[in-house]
């Protein structure tokens, strides 16, 4: 097996076109589970990103091979920073403060690598790295759910509005165990009836459930609206 991979690893027709079809090939693995959580990159974009950065290396190999000339990974290391900028596009901050994107954005930058992987011969690299980011990406996210329901700490999102004072839902909060902090205070005027938008951290002295601890603080007068974000 590392025999073939040698006899691949130049800049021949077949080698070229071995590269291309991986790095389509994992791009697409990579977009296709994005894609089903209607994630701003997908299939498209995972494969252009792991194709173009294949390409970029493959260039990069090929001037310096028969020109003699240029360092045979700058174009690569470009594209490790490049890629950058378009990641910082699938991130966005929603208005409940909630930062949405970084796992997409992560994931657009390891493919770019496994492309880079893929143009520069590093076959094995590639396809180890290449199963490895896409296990990440599809088990780690429901290992990351069970341990933050398991946790005692909970970020959720409030309006809240009436005669009572915001002070009294912290009151309250505190009086049953639960200590608030990181609050962000807005006023939301497309929101009917609610006078203030919050963002906070709860923490829990005692074990309890976040469904719980969300049922408890939706019962304090004033609470227009309540609900746990991540």
């Amino acid at each position: 097996m590392i025999e073939y991979f040698n006899v691949l690893r130049g800049t021949d027709f077949i080698s070229i076109f071995l590269k291309i079809l991986l790095a389509v090939i994992l791009g697409g693995i990579l977009g296709m589970e994005r894609g089903r959580k209607h994630r701003p990159a997908g299939l498209r974009t995972y494969m252009l990103v792991c194709l173009g950065s294949a390409l970029v290396m493959m260039t990069n190999l090929y001037i310096f091979e028969y020109f003699n000339t240029s360092d045979p990974v700058r174009m690569g290391a470009q594209v490790v920073s490049g890629v950058g900028f378009l990641c910082a596009g699938t991130i966005i901050i929603t208005s409940k403060n909630q930062v949405k994107g970084m796992t997409t954005a992560a994931g657009l930058w390891a493919a770019a690598c496994g492309g880079l992987a893929i143009g520069a011969g590093f076959y094995e690299g590639a396809l180890l790295g290449g199963v490895a980011i896409y296990l990440v990406m599809v088990t780690m996210q429901r290992f990351n759910k069970t341990l933050y329901d398991k946790s005692n700490l909970m970020d959720i999102y409030v309006e809240y509005g009436g005669d009572e004072a915001f002070s009294s839902f912290l009151m309250f909060a505190r009086s049953k165990g639960l200590e608030i902090s990181e609050i962000q205070l807005n006023r939301n005027e497309y929101v009917r009836d609610a006078l203030i938008c919050a963002t906070l951290t709860v923490i829990s002295s005692t074990k309890r459930t976040h469904v719980e601890m969300i049922k408890m603080l939706g019962e304090v007068p004033g609470v227009k609206h309540i609900e746990e974000i991540s």
